[in-house]
């Protein structure tokens, strides 16, 4: 798995793969965002949403730890093992945005998620069980292992599968 040297480079390869990614979806029409197509798991509107949820999940499982509430992870009502429901949960939760709405949300969730990332200290990010939420079992991980799995590792293959969608 990858790895980074210090907080930057781990916001600089978020900026860089988000934008790559959301690049994608500037020349896909708005009659196309729930198309599903051949070989590709999800819709482009799906693409984004997915993004748009995981980035809110670790936003809010930060801030629910700082304000003294018990975090559940992944989400309330969900469990690791049927991820499927707590995507569709993303899906519905933004059925009803255009894809212009879309690109500017994730760009807007995107800069907030670095900005917080910034706030935290080199030692917050990479020293394992300095977040609760992060060494929640089944898992036992350092802030930035769930920000590479959940963020950095999706910006680049849905990019890839938007990429296939487009071809197809």
């Amino acid at each position: 798995m990858q790895g980074y040297e210090n907080k930057r480079a781990l916001i600089a390869e978020i900026e860089e793969t988000a934008a790559l990614f959301i690049e994608e979806f500037t020349v896909i029409k708005e009659a196309d965002r729930n198309k599903l197509a051949a070989g590709v798991e999800r819709t482009p509107l799906q693409m984004i949403a997915y993004q748009l949820g995981w980035l809110d999940l670790i936003i809010n499982w930060d801030k629910d730890e700082a304000e003294g509430k018990d975090v559940v992870t992944p989400a309330e009502g969900y469990e690791w093992n049927n991820l499927v429901a707590l995507y569709q949960s993303f899906y519905d939760q933004y059925e009803n945005c255009s894809l212009a709405e879309l690109q500017q949300l994730f760009k807007d969730k995107v800069n907030n998620f670095t900005a917080w990332l910034d706030s935290l200290s080199d030692d917050e990010i990479f020293t394992v069980g300095s977040r609760k939420w992060a060494s929640s079992p089944p898992f036992d991980w350092p802030v930035w292992r769930w920000v590479h799995i959940n963020i950095v590792t999706p910006f680049k293959s849905f990019r890839s599968a938007i990429q296939e969608w487009k071809k197809l």
